[in-house]
């Protein structure tokens, strides 16, 4: 079994933290005044980006690898409905992805979109049942 590990160390009089994984550079993790100092990404944006990063990683690699499409990237937009009641977690999740390829069909995204829910993004199968997902796919040249 694969391990990971984050390091966070608080650097402020209130929630500001400096979080690190292996020897990449630091982020900043805080939260929104008074609580915090609003200095760095909150923990649920961190974690859109992770879920953003985590099916748009796994989309290109099964376009690529998989169905041999030239793919020359993807510009990647999440936004997330938090919830009224506490926990404020998220409730919905709007992922926008729009491929740059002059070969790639939307009826080839929906497909390997389909197979990265189901079988291969581990953040998406973390959040299944909790989170409603809609993502909407566009392809320009």
């Amino acid at each position: 079994m694969d391990s990971l590990t984050v390091k966070l160390q608080t650097i402020d009089e209130k929630t500001m933290f400096s979080a690190t994984a292996r020897d990449n550079p630091e982020i900043i993790v805080d939260y929104f005044p008074p609580i915090g100092s609003g200095h760095g990404y909150t923990s649920l944006e961190l974690f859109m980006a992770s879920f953003g990063s985590c099916v748009s990683s796994t989309l290109l690699s099964l376009l690529r690898y998989r169905l041999k499409k030239k793919v020359d990237g993807v510009a990647v937009e999440v936004e997330g409905t938090v919830r009224d009641e506490h926990p404020k977690a998220l409730q919905h999740i709007l992922l926008n992805l729009n491929f740059k390829s002059k070969e790639l069909s939307k009826a080839e995204a929906l497909e390997v979109l389909k197979v990265a829910e189901e079988k291969m993004c581990p953040v998406w199968s973390m959040i299944k049942g909790n989170v409603d997902v809609d993502v909407n796919i566009e392809i320009s040249e």
